[in-house]
């Protein structure tokens, strides 16, 4: 039985039978709270499940804090986790920041359904937009990283009406400004490495293991996060990657993107943006800082920061200057 059905159908016969109330087959099934999940009158944390994809699914969402602000936290992947952006929460809720994690469908502690249909760019733009009426939000900020990002920007083009605020950080406005940027990258590989990167794609040899172990030890610790050690949400985050939705819409290399994600490019319509924004980037990312810098003079109301000691994750890895900026721009949109 699916873990949702059997809490639904089995905790008031389980809570009954503890306290020694028996239960009658007949009995009219008790209130239940909005999210049909969690007990009526029960705080759990800040924590609802929000029905996706007209109601067949849930993905978990989470509120820290509260405030007049509220910020919607869209996770990067494909197929990864809200636990890596956890360093959002010691910053954003003692600024009077509310904002929300959400665990995208197919993620971590959201419904797993094994349904390649569902990992796609509509669908998943579909399913922000169920979220934020799941949770109420209007005229609020929508923030995405990496290809959180991706989701940001569409969203923004779609349902501009809802939003007070737009965060893109650590994403370029097309794939194929990623992939001039990872290239690059590869070029400063020493060059045993970057040859037996190549011999691995070219055979297209990721099931050894081999592959994501020169990724891990020599080419993440420079373009993705430059701590040492890692964060444990970072690591955390890796041990629950949904491996399916990154190869169906990213592929299996860093470098080459083979899924259902290439081709994409907003660059064209950035303009069309009128919502305040703001853009991250900083010097070691896997994407180009000056793309964020481009993509900030293309939006009206846009503007650019950047993070000099940083990478991909410069929320971790260059992190005062990070927060500096994003809560710099966070309190302009009090007003």
């Amino acid at each position: 039985m699916h873990r949702r059905d059997f809490l639904g159908a089995g905790a008031a016969t389980l809570v009954a039978s503890v306290a020694g109330v028996p239960v009658q087959a007949n009995d009219a099934s008790p209130p239940t709270s909005r999210d049909g999940l969690n007990p009526p009158g029960i705080e759990v944390a800040g924590i609802r499940m929000i029905p996706v994809v007209g109601g067949r699914y849930k993905v978990w969402t989470k509120r820290v804090g509260k405030g007049p602000i509220k910020l919607l936290a869209l996770h990067g992947g494909p197929g990864f986790s809200h636990e890596y952006l956890e360093a959002l929460e010691s910053f954003l809720p003692r600024a009077g920041i509310e904002m929300y994690y959400y665990d995208q469908l197919g993620c971590n502690n959201s419904d797993q359904p094994d349904d390649a249909s569902l990992w796609t760019l509509p669908r998943y733009l579909q399913e922000v937009e169920e979220v934020r009426r799941g949770l109420g939000l209007e005229h609020f900020v929508l923030y995405g990283h990496s290809w959180g990002g991706i989701l940001a920007l569409e969203y923004a083009l779609n349902y501009p009406q809802h939003l007070r605020g737009l965060v893109i950080s650590n994403m370029a406005a097309s794939i194929d400004a990623f992939l001039k940027r990872v290239a690059w990258w590869k070029e400063q590989l020493p060059a045993a490495t970057r040859a037996r990167i190549d011999e691995l794609e070219a055979t297209e040899s990721y099931a050894s293991g081999e592959y994501d172990r020169i990724m891990l030890e020599t080419v993440w610790p420079q373009m993705v996060c430059r701590t040492a050690p890692w964060p444990e949400p970072l690591t955390r985050a890796l041990r629950h990657v949904n491996e399916k939705i990154y190869v169906q819409m990213q592929g299996h290399s860093e470098f080459l993107v083979t899924g259902n994600l290439k081709g994409w490019d907003r660059w064209d319509r950035l303009s069309e943006i009128k919502v305040r924004t703001l853009t991250i980037g900083s010097r070691w990312d896997e994407m180009d800082p000056k793309d964020m810098q481009a993509m900030a003079t293309r939006m009206p109301n846009a503007r650019y920061a950047y993070c000099p000691n940083g990478s991909h994750l410069c929320f971790y890895d260059d992190q005062a200057v990070y927060f500096r900026h994003l809560l710099g721009f966070l309190r302009t949109l009090r007003a």
